[in-house]
């Protein structure tokens, strides 16, 4: 996305759609995580790399989430 960050895009999303359920798939440092500061909204994200498997149970619980929880 030339002129659009991800957490910019879930912004958007979010303002036309409250109750919208995202999952971010980051190939980041944990320390690069915090700088953009991922970790301080209630945005779900995954560090790459991940097994199928632990991308099912994340996609899995960010789904079955009360929209207050994400």
């Amino acid at each position: 996305m030339p002129n659009l960050s991800g957490p910019g895009l879930a912004d958007q999303l979010k303002g036309d759609l409250p109750a919208l359920k995202m999952l971010f798939m980051i190939g980041d440092t944990d320390d690069a995580v915090v700088r953009h500061g991922l970790i301080e909204t209630e945005m779900a994200f995954m560090q790459k790399p991940y097994t199928p498997m632990a991308l099912a149970r994340t996609l899995r619980e960010v789904l079955d989430a009360a929209p207050s929880q994400r």
